[in-house]
């Protein structure tokens, strides 16, 4: 069974609701979710919030966060899966920023730096994706990564 699959089944039959924050995976997370029959009972909606501005209107990452530590941080992705149960009323939630290349990339963050925050209530995981291994495989493991951190918090 598909991670996508064995996540809606957990959803279903615990009745949790879902959402998702995305920057860099640009809403391939949700896409993936909503592949599975049904999903509709489960995934309420994502939001790809791939500029600042958005991650504050909608989201309501605080701009001082973002100045402080800027988008790709943990404490970013932590406002950001907050700000997408809160908006999209949902019990949980996966979110992801990053640096998925080639460029963008600086000494303290280069290229192929990404954070995932998942959250159900008021627990919160977070995971630092690191390493480039070129913008496609960058994204495809923050997905999976991503996925994966949600199926450990809901065990």
């Amino acid at each position: 069974m598909k991670i996508e699959e064995e996540l809606g089944s957990v959803l279903r039959a615990r009745k949790i609701t879902l959402s998702t924050a995305e920057s860099c995976t640009g809403g391939s997370i949700a896409a993936l979710i909503t592949s599975v029959p049904g999903s509709s009972e489960y995934f309420k909606g994502g939001v790809v919030a791939y500029s600042n501005e958005v991650k504050e209107t909608i989201l309501h990452v605080s701009p001082e966060t973002i100045e402080k530590y800027g988008a790709v941080s943990r404490e970013t992705v932590m406002e950001m899966v907050v700000g997408a149960m809160n908006t999209l009323k949902t019990d949980c939630a996966v979110a992801t920023s990053g640096i998925a290349g080639p460029s963008g990339g600086t000494p303290d963050k280069p290229v192929g730096t990404i954070w995932i925050a998942v959250a159900y209530k008021n627990e919160i995981i977070t995971m630092k994706q690191s390493g480039d291994h070129g913008r496609e495989k960058n994204v495809q493991n923050a997905i999976q990564n991503a996925l994966e951190l949600l199926r450990e918090l809901l065990q």
